[in-house]
């Protein structure tokens, strides 16, 4: 099989980053890689999919890895692993001695080791540019994940219709499901008991970096997992600030510690990122010099500043996301700027994942969460045409057609974009641009 044989399958089957933004995943393939990464750090508290989805099908996710990297031409292919995936390693090894082309390198049980420029530095020493992409550096990063739903459409011909799931929190039986994409969010919960908790809150994502939705909201590609949480919880009321009131703490109680820039991930790593002189220049309506406010476009919003480092509990990551939101509407982009030296007092700049637990006040929920392998049905899926970076997908159904999970439903069109696929059968009820509402057949 050739690269571009492979990016057809992908783009076919509908293959995108399964988790993060979805990026397509034909458009990350490149014969510029020597070094293919599979990562498995999960490094947000309660999230466990990654770990035991490559625990249960190491030999599929490794036999896909094996074939990417021989596509590529790729010298190595790192599974990036943490070291205390004790269960999952063993079945690596296991699944590893059939390609010699494959090693494995651990990582410490810290956060963010899922960054994808933190994985790429511990496990291959290359820093890669701020601002920059992996493949400036030679280097492709898949998730697990990913590398199943590859196995599946080169090796089974199927394309993404599921996703797995991590449901957690506030809810009866907390565990990791294999679910219709286009399911309700109420729907999911309720396949792992319901929730316990009087007015619920739903954060999609991790802990960390993921965001609030509710439970009409659906699963797309990307969705990792729905953790529930009472409204009262504090990490509810510190990850909804108000950015006016936010400004206005920081300008009464920043005492310029500098915690924020020292802990922070992308900072140690050289990139010019530093929060404390961002907060420094916005508290003081400082606009002397705009490389503070600049900077933040190399922020990559991994909490560790507001969640974990300030001791006053200001809000560094939300007011610079506000900033760097506003720098991209008004066409702002990164400057080209190469990274520092890597701090040498890094290693000890890493946020214990234990302890960033009981920070969030999260140990309670830290279960378990086994991965249940049997297919889940709903009644009814709303398929988004854009669940991934770049054009969303053209709906090519109609309303009263019948169509059989698997079947596609919506064709990628020029530019970056993947088909998608009905991933229950049934029929069409609705269509518009933006997703395709299909009523399941009675007995499925």
């Amino acid at each position: 099989m050739n690269l571009s044989e492979l990016s057809e399958i992908l783009k076919q089957n509908g293959i995108v980053g399964a988790g993060g933004a979805g990026f397509p995943t034909y458009g990350k393939l490149s014969e510029r890689a020597d070094i293919i990464l599979l990562n498995c750090a999960e490094c947000e508290p309660l999230l466990k999919l990654h770990r035991q989805l490559l625990c249960r099908h190491a030999s599929e996710i490794l036999k896909a890895f094996a074939l990417v990297a021989s596509v590529l031409s790729a010298k190595q292919a790192i599974i990036g692993i943490k070291e205390e995936y004790t269960n999952t390693i063993a079945a690596c090894e296991e699944a590893m001695k059939a390609y010699p082309v494959i090693s494995m390198h651990k990582l410490p049980g810290a956060y963010p080791m899922g960054d994808e420029v933190v994985l790429i530095y511990e496990a291959t020493g290359r820093v890669v540019r701020p601002g920059g992409l992996p493949i400036e550096q030679g280097v492709c990063v898949f998730n697990v994940e990913t590398l199943y739903n590859i196995y599946r459409a080169v090796y089974e011909n199927r394309p993404v219709t599921e996703k797995y799931v991590t449901i957690a929190g506030e809810v009866q039986e907390p565990q990791t499901l294999r679910v219709p994409i286009g399911m309700s969010i109420h729907d999911v919960v309720q396949l792992a008991g319901g929730v316990t908790t009087e007015d619920p809150v739903y954060l999609l994502g991790g802990p960390m970096m993921g965001n609030f939705g509710n439970e009409f909201g659906v699963i797309t590609k990307t969705t990792s997992a729905i953790i529930v949480l009472p409204q009262n919880h504090p990490l509810v009321y510190r990850k909804k600030p108000n950015i006016a009131i936010a400004i206005r703490r920081s300008a009464s109680s920043c005492c310029q510690c500098r915690t924020c820039t020292d802990l922070c991930p992308r900072h140690n790593l050289g990139h010019p990122i530093e929060p404390h002189l961002f907060m420094r220049a916005c508290s003081n309506a400082d606009t002397q010099s705009v490389a503070p406010y600049i900077n933040t476009l190399f922020c990559s919003s991994c909490n560790v500043c507001e969640m974990y480092a300030c001791p006053q509990g200001l809000s560094p990551r939300s007011i610079m996301a506000e900033f760097k939101n506003g720098l991209r509407k008004s066409g702002v982009k990164p400057p080209e700027v190469e990274a520092k030296p890597v701090s040498i007092h890094r290693e000890y700049h890493r946020i214990p994942e234990e302890r960033l637990v009981i920070r969030l006040g999260l140990r309670q929920y830290d279960s378990k969460a086994e991965l249940q392998e049997t297919g889940c049905a709903c009644d009814i899926a709303k398929i988004r045409m854009s669940q991934h970076i770049g054009a969303p997908a053209k709906p090519v159904v109609a309303v009263g057609d019948s169509v059989k999970a698997g079947q596609m439903i919506g064709e990628a069109q020029s530019g970056l974009s993947v088909n998608i696929h009905a991933s229950i059968s049934g029929t069409v009820r609705e269509v518009t641009d933006a997703e395709v509402v299909i009523a399941a057949s009675k007995g499925d």
